[in-house]
């Protein structure tokens, strides 16, 4: 008999993605034929997200559609995992009955014998194990290319903003060893991996609970002593942690890519305040002062937040006077959503929804022109760029530079005059921008 295959289908984050490929690496492990066709799978597992309504709803249609291919293809299991596994169990099946099981992040090391006792005909009842017990070290099938990966460094978070459902979800933040977060990034170069991306709900905090400081400096040091690793880029730095260590760690090691991305929110003290947050655009503004100075060429990432309960006009436009005035090499923009069991979602003086929407597109149109911008001024530099693909419509190969983190920054698109290897570095003259993009041309030379 054929070994079972299995599709699966990973949404959200990171951090979400690196515990698909987890239980990826235990259904393998088990025999079993991983899948790129829901079609043609006989279980599918849609590994959810469960963070904002907008992440609920895609997992939602996400599973609906996979429940299409009970009637129309060859599946005969459906299991959700996922922090909307994890945050609404029973309603899951309840609501949608072509479900057959759910399984909470503390039973994902169990998939494959779940699977198995499925597709043998056995009924089982929805599975929670223990937060605590999702496993953050053990086989992995990377989802994406084979030359990156995300390292998630820690589990959890004990931030509590007041508008975040992670913390309830996920559990409190719990660090990895460093030498059991050392040993897989050993293995992952060696299996081919060359840009390595640091990830946690809050990176800045790893170490603090084992060690009782962060040792995030450390730990990008140790990483930076690994053969084969090319590019190691760190996301999700909490900025009250940012500090000279870590500074210092950046600028002086090569590896480590000039890139940061520290979100935000808001600029607005009482907004952040009400957000359970630290800060104010005078203390943030001092700190991408002191960034910027440190580390001239760095690429600063942040994430805000619109429509917050109470957010009043004035304290809407100071947010875009502190986009306009930090000029943010990459930013992304969110309507809040009001989450259930949280704190902000209680607050009586909620916003319109419109008005929150209206206000996101106010700052993202205020970011593309200063991406515009600064995009233009990279016409006539050189950029080292990591060959992803190659686009047959355009005919012309494609990748990313240091200052793009995968999904959420640009691409750069570049002709070549000789056929080239995915996962290469490559030298390009950028000649041109369009919108989030860089255009340029193959030039063999080394990067400026």
């Amino acid at each position: 008999m054929q070994p079972y295959r299995v599709a699966m289908v990973s949404l959200g984050c990171p951090k979400n993605q690196v515990d698909a490929e987890r239980m990826l690496g235990y259904l393998q492990a088990d025999g079993f034929t991983l899948c790129p066709e829901e079609s043609e799978a006989d279980a599918i597992i849609i590994n959810t997200c469960g963070f904002i309504e907008d992440a609920k709803k895609e997992a939602i249609e996400n599973i609906l559609e996979a429940a299409q291919y009970k009637k129309q293809g060859n599946c005969k299991a459906l299991i959700v995992t996922g922090c909307l596994a994890e945050r609404y169990r029973d309603e899951i099946t309840a609501e949608i009955p072509e479900v057959d099981l759910v399984v909470g992040l503390g039973s994902n090391q169990r998939i494959a014998s779940l699977v198995s006792s499925l597709l043998a005909g056995e009924k089982l009842d929805n599975c929670y194990g223990d937060k605590a017990d999702l496993p953050l070290s053990g086989p992995r099938v990377l989802g994406g290319y084979p030359f990156t990966a995300y390292l998630k460094i820690a589990e959890g978070c004990d931030n509590c903003c007041t508008y975040c459902a992670i913390p309830q979800i996920r559990g409190r933040f719990h660090s990895r060893s460093m030498e059991d977060v050392l040993e897989e990034a050993r293995n992952l170069s060696k299996a081919g991996v060359k840009e390595l991306i640091v990830v946690a709900q809050d990176t800045t905090a790893y170490g603090v609970d084992l060690y009782g400081a962060s040792r995030l400096p450390e730990l990008l040091e140790a990483l930076c002593a690994i053969d084969g690793l090319h590019w190691i880029r760190t996301l999700y730095t909490y900025p009250d942690r940012i500090d000279d260590r870590l500074l210092n760690v950046l600028a002086r090691q090569e590896k480590l890519v000039h890139y940061l991305d520290i979100p935000l929110q808001h600029c607005d003290e009482a907004i952040l305040s009400r957000m359970n947050r630290a800060g104010s655009r005078e203390s943030l503004t001092a700190l991408f002062a002191h960034i910027r100075e440190r580390i001239p060429n760095i690429t600063l990432r942040t994430t805000l937040i619109t429509g917050f309960p109470g957010e009043t006009p004035a304290q809407f436009e100071e947010l875009c006077e502190f986009v306009k005035e930090m000029r943010f090499d990459r930013l992304g923009c969110f309507a809040y959503s009001p989450e259930e069991g949280t704190l902000a979602a209680e607050y009586p003086d909620q916003l319109p929804e419109q008005v929150k929407l209206d206000r996101m597109e106010l700052i993202m149109n205020d970011q593309l022109t200063i991406l515009a911008q600064k995009n233009e001024a990279k016409i006539g530099t050189l950029q080292e760029v990591l060959i992803e693909g190659y686009d047959s419509y355009i005919r012309c190969y494609f990748g990313r530079s240091r200052a793009d983190a995968p999904d959420v920054d640009g691409k750069v698109f570049f002709l070549s005059d000789r056929p080239l290897t995915l996962g290469d570095f490559v030298n390009v003259r950028i000649n041109d921008c369009l919108d989030y993009d860089l255009l340029g041309a193959l030039e063999d030379e080394s990067p400026q």
